[in-house]
């Protein structure tokens, strides 16, 4: 094992002193918490910690990207997932890790009373920083790709959650749509309503735009690509809620809705819909209204 680059002194230390230093690591981690881990999954954590950094030092190595500390950055990852999830700080994650150097740094110095602070100690303590900062950085990356996969995977609940497939009737199906129409919306809103009009074995679909605060050009598109995947699945859609002010953006930005049913109110679309399906409607008294 190397000895002039810290890694004999710093395995001499974490092995000797490995009990005090690993009590006092996991004593300033769970104050650095708040209370919000157990103080036994603390020193769960960081135990596992510990054995494997040192482990990882027997063998002469200070390459914190290298295969011998490949169990260090394992445990690391887990836990920088875990903290991810229960919403810490990357702060906060990152400490749990540096913490171990405030807990070597006075017993490399000497400050604690037992022989330290010479050349040696100096060396293994700059040593064992840059390793440590290393495995800081490695925390923080996993730390971030776990955030940004959460809030991805939020948004896509959020997005499922904004765009419902309700059915109206008996062979009708409605999807109401609030907000703005992208892309991303598009196929969501696709692939929902066609999988409903298979399930419910309907033939009538009203998409009802009442919520969509403006129709340009690309809205349109998005719309008429739904319309013609539903046709394709033997269905017809109405589209509704197509306010004054929408008609004349329409007709300013020459969109051309073709053959496709456009009704001004949800109550409109689902009556033409009925219709298509062969309901009768029969008015108070006993006439008979429009089929």
């Amino acid at each position: 094992m190397a000895g002039g680059d810290g890694t004999t002194r710093l395995v001499e230390l974490l092995t000797v002193r490995g009990e005090d230093l690993g009590a006092d690591w996991a004593e300033r981690v769970s104050g650095s918490l708040g209370g919000r881990v157990s103080r036994s999954e603390v020193q769960r954590e960081l135990g596992e910690l510990y054995t494997a950094l040192l482990t990882a030092l027997q063998t002469g190595s200070l390459d914190a990207h290298g295969e011998a500390f490949g169990e260090t950055r394992a445990l690391l990852s887990e836990l920088s997932r875990s903290r991810a999830r229960q919403g810490f700080s990357p702060s906060e994650t990152a400490l749990s890790l540096f913490s171990l150097k405030e807990v070597l740094e006075p017993v490399l110095a000497g400050e604690d009373g037992a022989s330290g602070g010479d050349g040696g100690d100096v060396r293994a303590y700059l040593a064992f920083t840059k390793l440590v900062d290393e495995l800081g950085l490695f925390t923080i990356e996993v730390y971030s790709r776990t955030r940004e996969e959460l809030i991805g995977a939020q948004a896509e609940q959020l997005l499922e959650l904004s765009t419902p497939v309700v059915k109206l009737w008996d062979g009708v199906i409605g999807v109401p749509l609030v907000g703005t129409l992208d892309s991303a919306r598009t196929m969501v809103v696709m692939e929902k309503m066609l999988q409903a009009l298979v399930d419910t074995g309907s033939e009538q679909a009203v998409i009802d735009i009442t919520g969509v605060p403006a129709v340009d050009t690309e809205v349109a598109q998005h719309l008429l690509k739904t319309v013609v995947a539903a046709r394709l699945m033997g269905a017809e859609c109405t589209i509704s809620g197509i306010r004054p002010q929408i008609a004349q953006t329409i007709v300013a930005l020459g969109i051309d809705f073709g053959d496709i049913v456009t009704k001004a109110t949800l109550a409109d679309a689902l009556r033409h819909a009925l219709r298509a399906s062969g309901v009768t409607f029969t008015r108070p008294g006993g006439s008979a209204g429009a089929r």
